[in-house]
């Protein structure tokens, strides 16, 4: 009888110990559980507000049961909708959170590697300060690339950011009584040159070392880097959220068969 007791304790222990040696750092993990398996998620200490908040909302198990609207190969796993937990078929969700949003904690060290954990939000059009949403998240699956189709987003992204200043600055400049003045618009012309010259140089984007040498090994987003809070990362599960990426799904993007989640925090 006591024999059996010390070896059924002895490994009891051992897996105790193997557990808290796993997560002895300060940081604070989370669960996240489906039916494609388990998810292990480090949250980081440099993203003080979201990290909370996303602690806080599990402890108050308010993701238990939601699913994966939006899921999309090669890209991300995004879920947190509080109004999927009784989601109902064929229907597009993804425009409800917590109610309420939260501050950007972007970081440019932090960047949208393979594995990464980050809150969604709205575009730039309604959201120019870039706040997160309090519930909606995703899960980075994106892509490995090389150094020359990095070149050509980069040239791509710079584009877009230089014909989005120009036209942010037009649009401030010309009203409907002074477009028709063809002098006016030609001073007008010459100082919006100039005025995006200065703040694309400001701006222009430039993908680090870092960068290059996390998306053509690892891979991931590039083009978020800068846009969305980046709080945490996968350390336990790249095959599950891997698996839930390859799901078939509608043309929105939602799994035909609803993948459902609970969030349990582990530290």
């Amino acid at each position: 009888m006591h024999k059996k007791s010390i070896y059924i304790i002895i490994p009891l222990f051992l897996v105790f110990v193997s557990c808290s040696n796993k997560y002895n750092d300060n940081n604070r993990y989370v669960k996240i559980s489906t039916s494609k398996g388990e998810i292990i998620v480090k949250l980081y200490n440099e993203t003080p507000k979201h990290t909370n908040n996303f602690i806080k909302l599990s402890e108050e198990n308010f993701f238990d049961g939601l699913i994966f609207h939006r899921v999309i190969k090669d890209f991300v796993i995004q879920g947190g909708d509080p109004e999927t937990r009784n989601a109902k078929p064929n229907v597009l969700y993804g425009e409800k959170d917590a109610g309420y949003l939260l501050e950007p904690e972007i970081i440019d060290t932090i960047i949208h590697k393979r594995g990464v954990i980050a809150m969604a939000r709205e575009g730039d059009d309604v959201n120019p300060k870039k706040l997160s949403s309090s519930s909606q998240f995703y899960i980075v699956v994106g892509k490995t690339y090389t150094n020359e189709q990095l070149d050509e987003l980069q040239k791509n992204l710079n584009k877009k950011l230089r014909d989005k200043i120009e036209k942010k600055l037009y649009d401030s400049l010309l009203t409907e009584s002074n477009i028709s003045n063809t002098d006016y618009l030609t001073s007008i012309t010459k100082k919006v040159k100039l005025l995006t010259d200065s703040i694309f140089n400001a701006n222009k984007i430039i993908f680090s070392d870092k960068q290059r040498k996390t998306y053509t090994t690892i891979g991931g987003i590039p083009h978020l880097d800068g846009n969305y809070t980046v709080f945490g990362e996968v350390v336990e599960g790249f095959d599950v959220f891997k698996k839930i990426s390859e799901v078939e799904t509608d043309n929105n993007d939602r799994p035909l068969k609803d993948i459902k989640f609970t969030i349990s925090v582990i530290k």
